[in-house]
């Protein structure tokens, strides 16, 4: 990929809404799957009341509308200005106490988990039925929408067309825990190719440091918002033979992402 495509697809443009200053990218089209469109307000001539609590708006009881879903609440429901990353705001803006619980809980996504992501880590890739597997590099691009692969060769998912998910862990440790994760499965349709393409990464077991830096790189993939999920991460499935697949499929792309 050409330094000229890659500044083309990273480009953005700071743009005023009606919620605020938002960092947008310049195209459309390499948005990034986490993100989410902002909702449309309840107009103010439907909602009388507060939608939280039935208070009645009126010159000392004044309405707002949570910027991520929309609806509109008094000051006392929807008084808190959180970060609100994923409509690419640029400074906290107001939210409902339920949206800005989901807020909160996606910080730590984009203050920790896609930072991990947007590093990379080594992994051992196998493409379909090939019996001999490559160590490569894993990355989410700079614009959240491709997994890089980097190795002897180099490949570029992208991640709309992931169709299936599948995380690979180990048994659960003595004494109880979470399991540990040591790949990853997933089919996408890859362009000019007929049906779905299989793609393996496996946490190699030579260097301590490296699988650590792996292992981390596959629990930041496993705790994506809902704008990836859509793309193709969905939620946690059965186990399946000696390690436990949690498998994740598409959801239906959704509205507001947070508030009933």
């Amino acid at each position: 990929m050409s330094s000229e495509v890659a500044a083309r697809r990273d480009a953005k443009k700071l743009v005023r809404s009606p919620s605020g200053l938002r960092m947008v990218p310049e195209h459309r089209a390499f948005g990034s799957p986490f993100g989410l469109e902002e909702p449309q307000w309840v107009p103010d001539k439907e909602c009388p009341r507060c939608m939280q609590c039935d208070a009645k708006f009126d010159f000392l009881t004044r309405k707002h509308h949570c910027r991520r879903c929309g609806k509109c609440f008094c000051d006392k429901c929807c008084g808190q200005k959180v970060p609100l990353r994923r409509m690419c705001f640029v400074d906290p803006v107001r939210q409902c106490a339920e949206c800005a619980l989901v807020s909160h809980k996606e910080a730590e996504f984009y203050d920790k988990q896609l930072k991990v992501l947007l590093s990379g880590a080594t992994f051992l890739v196998t493409f379909g039925n090939s019996e001999k597997p490559e160590t490569m590099v894993c990355r989410l691009s700079n614009n959240q929408r491709y997994l890089l692969l980097d190795g002897d060769s180099r490949h570029e998912i992208d991640i709309a067309h992931i169709s299936t998910v599948q995380i690979l862990t180990e048994g659960f440790p003595p004494g109880g825990g979470n399991a540990r994760a040591t790949g990853m499965s997933l089919r996408f349709a890859a362009p000019g190719a007929e049906g779905l393409t299989q793609l393996k990464l496996t946490a190699g077991e030579d260097a301590h440091a490296s699988r650590r830096q792996s292992t981390a790189w596959l629990a930041a993939m496993h705790k994506v918002p809902g704008g990836l999920r859509r793309a193709g991460l969905g939620r946690r499935g059965p186990s399946l033979g000696p390690a436990h697949l949690s498998q994740r499929k598409p959801c239906r792309p959704g509205g507001g992402g947070g508030s009933p």
